[in-house]
């Protein structure tokens, strides 16, 4: 742990819950998260809004840096924080209460002129499965995640965990349909790549040397078919035949390893 006069400050503004605790549920149009990779990195965040941080002084010890003098801080024990989060949820000693991230639109993320890939995922509902792949979108320094307003799992405590802090990190765009979405993309300039284990060329075949617009389906289901007819390639990783599949959010590490690799090259 860093030395007190070498912590950096927690950033974030703060605001006042107006609810109890006790409840396991954050407050109204709240979310709340737990963990200390998730929650140092919402303090951390100037664009989050905070309204309370529930911890026990060796989670507030944990942290990396200061929280600044007045923010809503209650002292609780490791029992109190487990009735505020989900059952057998590892809290760590830390649980925040904040404001959700505001909306972004597509075009906030297109409208750069680098070379990052955009992540588009077809109804992929598990929030540890979108919480892993923020992580390596993160990792990877992907431009964004791209989900439809449905069909995907809410901002909240169990994604952010699984995230480890990538949830403040990277652009995360919903959008109401995804097939249109995908036609802006390309629009945008981006070469739109279907992750499905029946095509035949492999990821490293179909990559071009543009941006890249990833997009990965649910497991077992994979894309929809409205959503495959809107990539330009459809692409597989070369596993072995032992395996049938991967887990969709280690296909996203993969995919997006060899991107970057590409575009080391």
């Amino acid at each position: 742990m860093a030395k007190q006069s070498e912590k950096r400050n927690l950033r974030g503004r703060a605001g006042r819950m107006k609810g109890g605790r006790g409840s396991g549920r954050a407050g109204k149009g709240a979310v709340r998260l737990w963990g200390r990779h998730a929650v140092e990195a919402a303090l951390l965040n100037p664009a989050r809004q905070h309204r309370k941080l529930w911890a026990t002084h060796e989670g507030v010890e944990s942290l990396g840096g200061d929280l600044p003098s007045g923010f809503p801080l209650e002292y609780a024990g490791p029992e109190d924080l487990a009735r505020l989060v989900a059952r057998d949820a590892p809290h760590q000693g830390l649980v925040l209460e904040c404001e959700p991230l505001e909306d972004l639109h597509l075009n906030d993320v297109l409208d750069s002129d680098d070379n990052r890939p955009i992540l588009l995922l077809d109804q992929v509902t598990d929030p540890h499965n979108v919480g892993a792949i923020l992580r390596s979108a993160a990792a990877f320094d992907a431009a964004a995640i791209v989900t439809q307003d449905r069909h995907a799992p809410p901002e909240g405590g169990v994604l952010a965990k699984s995230a480890s802090g990538a949830l403040e990190k990277v652009p995360w765009v919903r959008v109401v349909n995804l097939s249109r979405a995908l036609e802006e993309i390309a629009e945008a300039g981006y070469w739109r790549i279907g992750m499905t284990g029946e095509a035949e060329a492999t990821l490293a075949e179909a990559l071009p040397t543009g941006p890249v617009a990833l997009v990965l389906g649910a497991e077992g289901e994979g894309m929809r078919a409205n959503v495959e007819s809107h990539c330009d390639a459809l692409a597989k990783l070369p596993i072995s035949e032992a395996m049938e599949s991967l887990n969709v959010s280690n296909a996203a590490a993969i995919a997006l390893y060899a991107i970057a690799t590409r575009t080391a090259g």
